[in-house]
């Protein structure tokens, strides 16, 4: 055990030291001085340039698309441009792991195939024995992954209620290794404070990692905050259209950890398709502006519903009697576009509901130009813990007064 563990470490540098040589050659064939920081520009120039430059060989303003899957080598044997098979890299990857690490404020990322292939990168590069603590309320994937593949593999979970820094520190033990964070959450939108989480995570020798997918990097920037790594489902705003299926690990320190979720990425191969880096790249650069109005809409929809005779209950962190609303404000630019209520009558009434809308579309997933709807707790199965009275709510780029007088019309009795 002990030589398999000495050789995983070893590999793990070795993958560690090729990235890096293959990183710095990319990096010598772009346009020089375009390096993207926080710290000299604002995020929406970030998003329109980081990960972009004038093609070398063309001079195409717009990043091409390289679906080459292998690279020619030198006379010599090397490879003068940094790739050699697109499973282990590819220009347009680099190009969209450039552009999260940028947003994020990370020192680098690694993209997936998934937002859950993404996920399960990080608890496999755990060890067995390790212990994660994890959220009651979260993506049911999340969990799924947790209980159904890694238990068999020795990896323990608790599920805690983050929103209550007491619980989350009762649920550490010697053995953690990870806290995992969603907020807002799916589909209640509660609030975890991540800077209290993480601290709670280093002070019991753990990292912690925080799924940013709903709030993006443009309204929350988790690693300024403390976490270790930020996970996202590019598929969602980042992508933006409705379109592409991706993932990510952003990281705040290049390393050995990080390192280990590298070979995952280039040794397992969930890599995402040239294509589908070019798709979520695009989707970045109008991202700043998409959160803005997704934002703008949520909180006009979500005051909209407060007072509606027929709901029970709206969650939305920028309402006032969001029970977390100073934590979320504390930690958020903007509130996101995600939203989520209680229909009065129970599951049925809630159905009904989904069934008269005629603008938003009854479709999964989020994050689109589209407003969508979606009774919860009918595709988490069985076992949801989600409220069956609940409709999640993604608000798209319509007008908010459009949306407003569609599920006006939809909760009329």
């Amino acid at each position: 055990m002990l030589l398999i563990r000495t050789l995983r470490v070893q590999t793990c540098h070795v993958v560690a030291n090729i990235i890096s040589r293959t990183s710095t050659c990319r990096a010598s064939n772009r346009a020089p001085n375009r390096t993207f920081t926080s710290a000299t520009l604002k995020l929406e120039t970030i998003a329109v340039h980081a990960g972009h430059a004038p093609d070398a060989g063309t001079a195409a303003v717009t990043t091409p698309i390289h679906l080459s899957t292998t690279f020619q080598r030198d006379a010599d044997g090397s490879y003068p441009h940094g790739y050699i098979y697109s499973r282990a890299a590819n220009p347009n990857r680099s190009a969209l792991e450039e552009s999260l690490r940028a947003l994020e404020g990370g020192s680098a990322a690694a993209a997936f195939a998934s937002g859950s292939a993404a996920t399960m990168s990080v608890f496999q590069a755990l060890e067995p024995g390790d212990h994660v603590v994890a959220p009651l309320q979260a993506y049911y994937g999340t969990a799924k992954l947790l209980t159904e593949v890694f238990q068999r593999w020795r990896l323990d979970a608790t599920f805690a209620d983050m929103t209550d820094p007491s619980v989350v520190r009762s649920a550490m033990r010697p053995s953690t290794k990870l806290v995992w964070v969603e907020t807002p959450s799916n589909p209640l939108l509660s609030i975890t404070d991540i800077a209290g989480v993480a601290q709670i995570a280093h002070d019991g020798g753990a990292r912690c990692a925080c799924d940013n997918t709903w709030a993006t990097p443009v309204s929350q920037r988790p690693l300024e905050l403390g976490a270790d790594l930020v996970m996202h489902a590019t598929t969602k705003y980042l992508g933006g259209h409705s379109d592409t299926l991706g993932g990510a690990i952003v990281t705040r320190e290049e390393d050995e950890f990080f390192a280990r979720i590298r070979l995952i990425q280039t040794t397992g191969g969930a890599v995402p398709s040239p294509f589908e880096c070019w798709l979520v790249l695009r989707g970045i650069r109008t991202l700043p502006h998409r959160m803005r109005a997704h934002s703008e809409n949520a909180l006009a929809v979500a005051e909209f519903l407060q007072q509606h005779d027929s709901v029970e209950a709206v969650h939305y962190p920028g309402l006032a009697g969001h029970p977390a609303h100073d934590i979320a404000a504390a930690q958020m630019r903007l509130f996101g576009g995600m939203c989520s209520f209680q229909v009065k009558g129970g599951r049925e009434s809630a159905l009904a509901v989904a069934a008269k809308v005629r603008l938003f579309i009854r479709a999964t997933s989020l994050g689109g130009a589209e407003s969508l709807i979606e009774h919860r707790a009918s595709v988490e199965g069985p076992e949801t813990t989600t409220p069956d009275n609940l409709l999640r709510l993604s608000i798209g780029l319509e007008h908010p007064d459009d949306l407003i007088d569609d599920l006006a019309q939809a909760l009329l009795t």
